[in-house]
């Protein structure tokens, strides 16, 4: 790795984290576009540089956590069933998920397909509140529930949050926000404990990588939520799900030409 790959990767992480199409699946075919190899530190490299794009939702949102204990308890609630799985399921995920870039495609492509399914069948109720507050305890735990699929590199956190959240009733745009808040403690949580297992093994040129990338995606995931947000108020996601069926089988015909 060097400084190019570390900017590009951090604007890949910024741009992806908080659509649904795979932060970690972009992070892993743009691994291999730049012909890095798949080693222990740039497995770790693609889940620490996520708290960057963490960081700008702190900065966006944290008057919702601070000021409102309700918001504040129920991203705990949704937090709940991923912080278990990803716990129990850790060395699996890094040791196996992460080096396989067939499964990220399959998730890819499987997804795409079911976004644009859920889309149009799906009708959003107009009179739905539009808080944060009004999520019940249940619909937060369910919802972190679905979040926990996106161990599987490809299946978009992001993804499974919103579709789940849409699923119970929940307005898109609460949904998504909540989304956003609900990755904070998520994220916070895999990149310390990522940390605390590999961090004495890097060099100094590498955190010096990590701080580069860290610090790129911040500032391209501020951009990237704000787009979002904007986007969510006049559009629906079957854009994603077609961007995703296009950029899985685009890499399916690149690794059946190589063969």
């Amino acid at each position: 790795m060097n400084l190019l790959h570390a900017i590009i990767l951090g604007i890949v992480e910024g741009v992806t984290e908080f659509l649904p199409i795979s932060s970690t699946g972009h992070l892993i075919l743009s691994v291999k576009v730049l012909g890095l190899l798949q080693s222990d530190f740039m497995k770790s490299f693609e889940i620490i540089i996520q708290l960057g794009a963490i960081l700008s939702v702190i900065v966006l949102y944290w008057r919702s956590l601070i000021v409102n204990f309700k918001t504040f308890s129920l991203v705990f609630a949704g937090f709940v069933p991923t912080a278990f799985l990803g716990l129990i399921l850790y060395k699996c995920i890094k040791n196996i998920l992460l080096n396989n870039e067939l499964i990220v495609l399959i998730a890819l492509l499987t997804g795409g397909v079911l976004l644009i399914i859920f889309e149009l069948l799906h009708h959003e109720k107009p009179d739905t509140s539009l808080l944060i507050s009004d999520i019940t305890y249940k619909q937060a735990f369910v919802i972190g529930v679905c979040q926990s699929a996106a161990i599987v590199p490809g299946v978009s956190r992001s993804l499974a949050t919103i579709l789940g959240g849409l699923a119970l009733g929940l307005r898109r745009k609460v949904v998504v926000q909540f989304s956003f808040l609900l990755a904070i403690p998520t994220m916070l949580s895999a990149t310390a404990y990522d940390l605390s297992k590999n961090a004495s093994h890097f060099t100094s040129e590498q955190f010096y990588f990590l701080l580069v990338g860290f610090v790129v995606s911040f500032i391209v995931a501020l951009l990237a939520i704000k787009f979002l947000i904007r986007y969510i108020e006049k559009h629906n996601f079957i854009i994603f799900g077609i961007y995703r069926i296009l950029i899985a089988l685009l890499f399916m015909w690149g690794i059946t030409l190589t063969r």
